[in-house]
């Protein structure tokens, strides 16, 4: 009989071990919470003019080939370097076999430049000098690191403060004095396209410079979206 009383309390004791977590997770319930999102967005002015210009030789010679790929390089980078406001850097150098048929018939050697300005009349000059050696594989224009947070920091003022106008709208919707903010998320981070590029197929180049390309620079959409949690006052 002693022994059963013991496996009795054992038991007991064990429920209420077991059973005292679900009763501490009701000590705060939670009541008439809401879940909201607002989003803003703006037109920004595209800034920076990005263009990509390469050297492509094709032949049997990989070191010949690479010579002039070199040389072409070197005076591109010589000449960008001498225009103010210009960002210059060199992009990936390929050497790739040509077949034919199955046929190694040649190689290609190919490498290419980044030139990036918010000066564009500087740019598309220096452009149109460059397509004496080099071609254009595209030219883009974007948005600037600087003008697009700038853009998004105006944009999260407007979005927390259409959040706020919202959840006051709610809470007296339901005749209720306020709300507690529970949770909330901004979001930077916009899908907008990337702008569309100008591409120019490999051409044979004349000694004289050629003609700076005709571009807009048109405009992107930035856009800001907040959501969270409130809870409105009893």
């Amino acid at each position: 009989m002693r022994n059963l009383n013991i496996q009795q309390l054992i038991t007991g004791f064990l429920l209420v071990i077991s059973v005292s977590p679900a009763w501490a997770e009701d000590k705060d319930p939670t009541y008439d919470r809401v879940t909201l999102s607002v989003n803003a967005e703006t037109k920004v002015g595209n800034d920076t003019l990005v263009a990509v210009l390469y050297s492509q030789k094709e032949g049997a010679n990989t070191t010949k080939l690479a010579r002039e790929v070199n040389q072409n390089l070197g005076w591109a980078l010589d000449m960008a370097k001498q225009t103010a406001d210009i960002k210059v850097q060199t992009l990936d150098y390929r050497t790739d076999p040509i077949y034919r048929k199955q046929v190694l018939q040649g190689w290609r050697v190919k490498q290419s430049l980044r030139l990036e300005s918010l000066n564009s009349a500087a740019l598309s000059n220096l452009i149109g000098e460059l397509q004496k050696r080099l071609a254009v594989e595209s030219i883009s224009y974007q948005v600037s690191p600087e003008k697009r947070k700038s853009s998004q920091d105006e944009l999260i003022q407007q979005a927390l403060a259409d959040f706020r106008a919202r959840a006051e709208m709610v809470a007296k919707a339901w005749e209720r004095p306020g709300y507690r903010l529970v949770q909330i998320n901004i979001n930077t981070s916009d899908h907008t396209p990337r702008p569309k590029m100008m591409r120019m197929a490999a051409m044979e180049m004349s000694a004289d410079a050629m003609p700076a390309p005709a571009i807009e620079a048109g405009s992107q959409t930035v856009r800001v979206s907040v959501s969270g949690v409130v809870e409105l006052t009893p």
